[in-house]
């Protein structure tokens, strides 16, 4: 890109009679360094006009481009360097662009303002994706969808919205503006293909920068480590795993490894990291193999799905697993000494802790990926130099395994695992939230009540209507047994008041909306706190927490079962954040705990977790 003129009296900046600088001129140099600087812009090869008495020169704006290759810009409009590198930019994207392509016709039709207002809006939402300087401060923020032939037909039909009739850099003129090309020059430029062309270089430039194989300072191509070379592949060449590789880090920290007793390799889906040990060599393959393990521990959440486990022996389950389909799938060369069985092939990684968990001494001295009794499912980021937040997890490895296996299908890439397949498709399906999943037993196991209607008890409206006698509604008590439900409530010093808060909040509202007329609650801690058959609002609002000591659920339990005037059949409430002891219920019941939490013992009925 090059200036064809000067400042505004075309003498290259300075004033007429040779004095100091002029600001404007100063400014607008500034403004197209910075385009210049641009490798993608660089690429468009046009003009720079800013001649006083030009005749393309729009009148009440900053710039317009014409297709001969000129940006013509006013001689006298004062902006900062910024605002001159967004203008250079919105009129080298119009070249780049094809809205005003070169062309030896003539006369040439000029587009309408339905046209330049939608090409204009195109180049401003490219801008804020690929930003440089700064737009002038009446632009909108933000710029419908579609390509300009969209927005065109659409505005035709419906107006342009003022927001948009005025959004390019020649204010009410046109800033596109179509000539014919110089006979004296057979050689028609093509703007398109070369901006595109340098466009992609650019990206390509940036990502192997990120991705640590171009230096920063000097651009020279770096020495690439083998687990970087792995996850590449993964990116280019297996979509089934591309999106995760692309979101992933791998930390590689000899002293990190060293510290933590990471013998190859261990994963932190909290995170989003996966860490190995760079003192350790393998193949290309096995390298493969290594991190295809650890991205299918972290997206498919084995480390949150264990719940009341063991968490090393269910580390081994998932690994027997996790193995056995990546050897199937042919994803690189599994090293030696990695836990593999084919008879347990096609079983899920709970069938196989199952299996495994009846001999617990010999299981205990099998190694994963991080070493001997040790388990490579991790929980928080382990501590380093470059730790960064992770947000969004569960919908980040959600939507990367779900559409890598899109990808994989569409390709036909080869043949997955049954299993695989299976937990794949459901992972494509988010958990119901554990509010709904509460509803839902509270639908199966606390009917409604149903009210009978008697002139013992008059209407509501009977004071309306005197002369008529008018029946009204009631729940007997045989309902009232029918329809309630008990509640035991972990009061120790560990449970945390917001839990306490939104359970108790949670059961409440449920119950009023079920029209339970009372719920019989028990406060636990060192020792049972029977409040006796409270109603929703009292539940929600005005309980008052008695104990804050140690944590005894069974006498709570106990309580509740010895009661006579607590139905046999009523079902039972846990609420607790699972530091507590094994609970016998001989009844109908469901356990409440927090997020993240786990329960002491094997559950029979079903778990709840707030969120």
């Amino acid at each position: 890109m090059k200036a064809t003129a000067g400042g505004p009296n075309g003498k290259g900046g300075k004033n007429g009679k040779g004095g100091t600088s002029d600001p404007a001129t100063e400014a607008f140099a500034a403004g197209l360094a910075m385009v210049k600087r641009n490798p993608a812009f660089a690429a468009v090869t046009a003009s720079v006009c800013r001649q006083a008495k030009c005749a393309l020169t729009p009148a009440g704006g900053l710039a317009a481009v014409t297709s001969n290759g000129t940006v013509h810009l006013h001689p006298t409009k004062r902006a900062d360097p910024d605002e001159w590198a967004w203008v250079l930019a919105h009129c080298l994207l119009h070249l780049g662009f094809g809205h005003v392509p070169a062309a030896t016709d003539d006369p040439r039709e000029q587009p309408d303002r339905f046209d330049l207002a939608a090409r204009c809006t195109v180049v401003n939402r490219f801008l804020l994706t690929f930003p440089i300087g700064r737009p002038p401060g009446h632009l909108p923020e933000s710029y419908p969808g579609g390509d300009e032939a969209q927005l065109a037909a659409r505005w035709r039909r419906d107006g342009v919205p003022a927001a948009y009739e005025l959004c390019g850099t020649a204010g009410g003129h046109p800033d596109q503006v179509l000539t014919t090309w110089q006979a004296w020059n057979t050689s028609v430029p093509d703007w398109e293909t070369a901006f595109a062309h340098a466009l992609t270089r650019s990206v390509s430039t940036a990502m192997d920068v990120a991705g640590g194989r171009l230096d920063r300072v000097t651009g020279e191509r770096t020495p690439q480590s083998p687990w970087g070379r792995a996850m590449n592949w993964f990116v280019s060449s297996y979509p089934l795993l591309g999106g995760l590789a692309a979101g992933l880090t791998v930390v590689s920290d000899a002293e990190l490894a060293r510290a933590q007793g990471i013998a190859i390799a261990a994963v932190s889906s909290a995170a989003g990291e996966i860490y190995i040990n760079p003192l350790r060599t393998f193949t290309d393959e096995e390298w493969r193999f290594i991190l295809a393990h650890e991205m299918l521990h972290a997206a498919l959440r084995h480390g949150e799905r264990r719940g009341g486990r063991d968490p090393f022996l269910f580390n081994v389950a998932a690994d027997y697993v996790v193995n056995d389909w990546l050897v199937q799938m042919r994803v690189g060369d599994m090293p030696e000494g990695l836990l593999y069985d084919p008879d347990l092939r096609d079983l899920s990684a709970e069938e196989v802790y199952d299996r495994i968990a009846v001999n617990l001494r010999r299981q205990r001295r099998l190694a994963t990926l991080r070493g001997k009794a040790a388990g490579d499912i991790l929980g928080e980021a382990l501590p380093h130099a470059e730790a960064r937040p992770y947000t969004d997890l569960d919908d980040f490895y959600r939507r990367g395994l779900v559409q890598g296996f899109d990808l994989h299908q569409y390709g036909e890439r080869g043949l997955l695992p049954a299993g695989l397949i299976q937990e794949i498709r459901a992972l494509a399906h988010p958990p119901v939230p554990w509010d709904a999943r509460l509803a839902r037993w509270f639908d199966e196991y606390v009917p409604r009540p149903e009210s009978v209607r008697s002139y013992a008890r008059p209407a509501r409206r009977q004071a309306s209507t005197p002369d008529i006698p008018r029946a009204g509604r009631y729940f007997p008590p045989q309902e009232t047994a029918r329809c309630t439900f008990g509640v035991v409530l972990d009061t120790s010093g560990s449970m945390n008041s917001a839990v306490l808060g939104k359970a108790l909040g949670a059961i409440a509202s449920y119950a009023e909306a079920r029209d339970v007329p009372a719920a019989r609650v028990v406060f636990c801690d060192a020792a049972p706190y029977d409040a006796g058959y409270l109603p929703p609002a009292e539940i929600a609002g005005r309980v008052r927490v008695r104990g804050r000591g140690g944590t005894e659920l069974q006498p709570g339990i106990d309580l509740l079962h010895r009661a006579d005037d607590f139905p046999p059949a009523a079902p039972v409430l846990v609420i607790t954040d699972g530091r507590c002891d094994t609970l016998r219920i001989r009844r109908e019941h469901a356990f409440l705990i927090p997020q993240g939490a786990s329960l002491p013992f094997t559950p029979r009925g079903p778990v709840f977790r707030l969120s």
